[in-house]
């Protein structure tokens, strides 16, 4: 972030010595010495807005600790990471969240690890590439995935309809309260339809005849799946070839104890702060990484001029 706001001179100098990288900036650094600065700007400035809104000294301080790794499944140091967003900034926190969710991933997703499970509620507030690809090969390294949405539109909106469509059909478990609309078409359509029996009456002056029969009919319909009360869930479960789900599409109720939820509830304590912080502290790291990145560039431009294997990829116009 604070790379960003150099003056594109040292910039493109700094980033040039890394050659894996060298090939990505060729266009930018290109467009610059041909002075396409409209071209670049619009390219850069579009970068640097999204980017600005993640400057803050409350972000910087989270992002700059290094308190633990995100090996969360690692056989030798298990770990239980929750992370939380908030409404009225999902904008902003939601990138940092896919950042994090995107490595941690990554790292979890791998062969002679721990079972562990990634729950993702509310989950369109953050993106996560390629999440279809997770769920299909996390199952065989022992990662069980979970995604809570609100309504199936929701996650269209934010991911796009092909996308939404390969995390809906690939999901193995789907389990799902009050829904109305597409959301409850699909899901009808999901369960699938069964015989159920059909009885129709004939009433005249003489007499009375009964008609029965069976008819292919949703075992779940919209109808059913949009009126479903509080406590109400229907689904459909997958299983495995040694442990064979009989009724794998279900229509059932929760039972609480909503006393005893309730007297749990008032007994919770608060959670212990884990350090103790003030306006000051936070200030201070903001100001430090800030002095740092200048001092990092300018030490890098100056090994650049003093070395002349260098000299030649530094830009000035």
């Amino acid at each position: 972030i604070e790379l960003m706001q150099v003056d594109y001179d040292t910039l493109f100098s700094v980033l040039r010595t890394e050659k894996e990288i060298e090939v990505l900036i060729n266009p930018f650094i290109t467009a610059y010495l041909n002075d396409a600065m409209e071209q670049l700007e619009g390219q850069i400035a579009a970068a640097k807005v999204a980017m600005a809104r993640l400057s803050s000294p409350q972000l910087y301080y989270v992002l700059s600790g290094n308190d633990f790794t995100l090996d969360i499944n690692n056989p030798a140091e298990p770990k239980i990471l929750c992370m939380g967003n908030n409404p009225q900034k999902i904008g902003i926190y939601g990138a940092v969240l896919s950042l994090y969710v995107t490595r941690l991933v990554k790292l979890v997703n791998q062969k002679g690890r721990q079972k562990s499970s990634l729950v993702f509620d509310e989950f369109p507030t953050i993106y996560l590439n390629n999440m279809d690809s997770l769920i299909a090969t996390a199952r065989s390294n022992k990662v069980a995935t979970t995604l809570g949405v609100q309504d199936f539109s929701q996650l269209r909106k934010d991911y796009g309809k092909e996308q939404a469509d390969v995390i809906m059909n690939i999901t193995g478990n789907i389990i799902s309260g009050q829904a109305t609309g597409d959301t409850a078409k699909q899901l009808s359509e999901r369960f699938g339809k069964i015989m159920q029996d059909r009885s129709s009456y004939s009433i005249n002056s003489s007499d009375t005849s009964i008609s029965r029969s069976k008819q292919l009919e949703a075992a779940i319909p919209p109808s059913k799946i949009a009126s479903l009360s509080s406590g109400e869930f229907v689904g459909m479960v997958a299983d495995n070839p040694d442990q064979k789900i009989e009724l794998k599409a279900f229509h059932c109720q929760i039972l609480n104890n909503h006393a005893a939820l309730k007297k749990e509830q008032e007994a919770y304590k608060e959670i212990p702060a884990f350090r103790k912080l003030d306006n000051a502290i936070i200030q201070r790291n903001y100001l430090q990484i800030r002095q740092d990145v200048q001092d990092l560039v300018q030490a890098q431009m100056a090994m650049m001029l003093n070395d002349p294997a260098l000299k030649h990829l530094v830009i000035r116009k």
